[in-house]
């Protein structure tokens, strides 16, 4: 009997094997179609290996954007970007670049509220994510908290970034690249 079933199981395998790979090319059409790409406001942002290796994972392209040079080594999907310095010319260039396949990575409000407003997709390096229903209260908070600090009423303390900050930037990260490779 188990002469029988050994050609049945070992044609199973090669099927599952087909079947698996079929899967992969199909995703990586779908990722070559919609050329999902990473945009990152590189000259402050903390998770910039984080996000290498999510964009080695699914084999997505990412714009390391900054007005200096940054000292690291990267892979082929990794594209860093210098922009001549003046204020915004790093936020002009990914909005220049941006569009609604896109995932943009920063803390300034202002340019998360570009990207959104070119269909963008856009997450705060602690995973939060910044949204059409969210973004004119940050906003408004950061002009609150600018207006505070310029009058001496707050010092302008930030958080420490912790471990959990990191883990939901990767959580939400995944979650961003499955809805754009599922819609």
């Amino acid at each position: 009997m188990n002469k029988h079933l050994d050609p049945l199981k070992n044609l199973n395998f090669k099927l599952t094997l087909i079947l698996f790979n079929v899967k992969q090319i199909k995703r990586i059409v779908v990722i070559i179609n919609k050329k999902i790409s990473i945009f990152i406001d590189g000259d402050a942002c903390p998770v910039k290996e984080e996000i290498f290796k999510v964009s080695y994972r699914h084999n997505l392209q990412v714009y390391l954007v900054s007005n200096q040079w940054l000292r690291m080594e990267v892979g082929p999907n990794i594209k860093k970007v210098v922009v001549a310095d003046g204020t915004d010319e790093a936020d002009n260039w990914i909005v220049d670049n941006i569009d609604g396949n896109g995932i943009a990575i920063t803390a300034d409000i202002p340019l998360a509220k570009r990207c959104l407003d070119k269909g963008a997709l856009v997450l705060g390096p602690t995973g939060k994510a910044f949204r059409e229903d969210n973004i004119g209260m940050a906003m408004a908070m950061r002009n609150l908290n600018a207006h505070r600090r310029e009058t001496g009423d707050s010092k302008g303390h930030n958080a420490s970034f912790t471990k959990r900050d990191r883990s939901n930037l990767l959580q939400a990260i995944e979650k961003y690249i499955q809805k754009l490779l599922n819609s």
